[in-house]
């Protein structure tokens, strides 16, 4: 048996015989941070506060499938405090440290990837356990250590690095290749990476024009133009929210999707609300998520669940918050079984969260880079395909953790400059 079938079945067994000593005793309240206004919250924010509320719930009333069939977290039920994440950087560090004031034990949250490299050194200045349960850009742990932080979900390199080798695998013959990224740390990284695979992949392939609007630009014609004239073989985004969508109506009535084989990294987002992307665009979950998703046990009781309460498929921002409450339960009933079945410290609940192998609607994750507070997953990608008014995907396509993500202790771009090699 593998070493991360191995840590599965060991977590499996603990949680088997979780007790529910402390049932009585306070909740456990967790703050979630997510978009709840501006144009990331429909597409982001509204899906990850409602998978964070159905998973709560499910989990307090013991529906959750094994492992996690012990209600609440041992036992002690689950509270959720929710924070707004619009706003500035130094808004979201005012609100972090507002959350912390509501004695909330753990927090869950952040999309931006702005906002994640600001809140990491400050949940370490104040001791606090803290998931990242979206954001992408892989500098959080690759240009520092943290004891507190912890991503239980895959990087953006796994995005781009994934989406190139698609691409290049569809056009054997691509010369030339252009990319509109948002101009900040997720959108930088992003494309930085796409190309830089690509430049290993393909390296006779010409980039011909790069795009860095601003977050949130809204506006993105002269942007498209650029584009048009270079009229690249192949065309990357990373856009995500409100951008994405603004992005897929500006750019449908140009033809631009049509005119170049387009990656969206984030577009499977884009097929749950009123947007609808063209046949032929290439969408990826960041991750094993949605249409993606394995047929699993948890994936089945997610979907389920989810549409029952919301009267809609859960998108990949939903699966990657339920993914890290999940995570979180994980550590924290494994730190309890190894202290007696009393409440663990947040630091038993660190030891445990280290290196930690769990299950999710993804399927088997593991904590395998950043020193145990990393998630390493494979990816998928495939290309839409709309079907009597219903989104679907061919051409899917799986890669592995080995063909999209660094090992351990070597750094996204050195990897990518090095060959892509394990």
């Amino acid at each position: 048996m593998k070493p991360l079938a191995l840590a599965l079945a060991a977590g499996a067994a603990i949680a088997s015989v979780a007790t529910t000593a402390h049932a009585d005793a306070r909740p456990i309240k967790i703050g979630i941070v997510t978009f709840m206004s501006g144009a990331a919250a429909g597409p982001f924010g509204v899906p990850a506060k409602n998978a964070a509320e159905v998973t709560a719930a499910e989990l307090n009333a013991g529906k959750v499938p094994a492992p996690y069939a012990t209600k609440g977290f041992g036992g002690a039920p689950i509270e959720l405090v929710y924070i707004d994440e619009a706003g500035s950087t130094s808004k979201q560090v005012s609100e972090y440290r507002n959350l912390l004031n509501q004695g909330v034990d753990y927090v869950v949250g952040y999309t931006s990837s702005g906002n994640c490299l600001a809140i990491a050194p400050v949940a370490e200045e104040m001791k606090k356990v803290t998931l990242f349960f979206d954001c992408g850009t892989p500098r959080v742990f690759e240009d520092a250590s943290f004891k507190y932080v912890f991503r239980p979900v895959a990087t953006a390199t796994m995005d781009n690095v994934g989406a190139a080798r698609y691409v290049a695998e569809r056009k054997p013959d691509l010369q030339t290749y252009a990319g509109i990224n948002q101009n900040y740390a997720w959108g930088q990284d992003a494309w930085a990476d796409f190309e830089g695979t690509l430049k290993s992949l393909k390296p006779n392939a010409k980039s011909v024009s790069s795009q860095m609007p601003q977050l949130g630009a809204g506006q993105y014609n002269a942007g498209i133009s650029s584009l048009l004239a270079a009229h690249p073989d192949v065309l990357h985004s990373s856009f995500w929210g409100g951008d994405l969508e603004g992005l897929v109506v500006q750019a449908g009535p140009r033809d631009l999707f049509k005119k170049s084989l387009t990656v969206l990294t984030a577009g499977e987002t884009a097929t749950h609300g009123k947007t609808r992307l063209p046949d032929g665009v290439i969408i990826g979950a960041r991750g094993m998520y949605g249409m993606f998703a394995p047929d699993n046990a948890l994936n089945r009781w997610l979907r389920t669940a989810y549409s029952a309460k919301f009267n809609d498929t859960p998108s990949y921002p939903s699966y990657k918050m339920n993914q890290s409450i999940l995570a979180l339960k994980a550590a924290y009933e494994k730190a309890q079984a190894a202290n007696g079945g009393k409440q663990p410290t947040p630091e038993q609940v660190i030891a445990s969260f280290e290196h930690l192998a769990f299950e999710a609607p993804a399927g088997k994750i593991g904590l395998t880079l950043g020193k145990g507070h990393q998630a390493a997953q494979g990816t998928a990608f495939g290309i839409v395909k709309n079907v009597n008014g219903k989104v679907t995907v061919t051409d899917v396509k799986q890669y592995s953790i080995a063909e999209v993500t660094p090992p351990e202790g070597v750094k996204s771009a050195d990897w990518i400059k090095g060959g892509l090699k394990h």
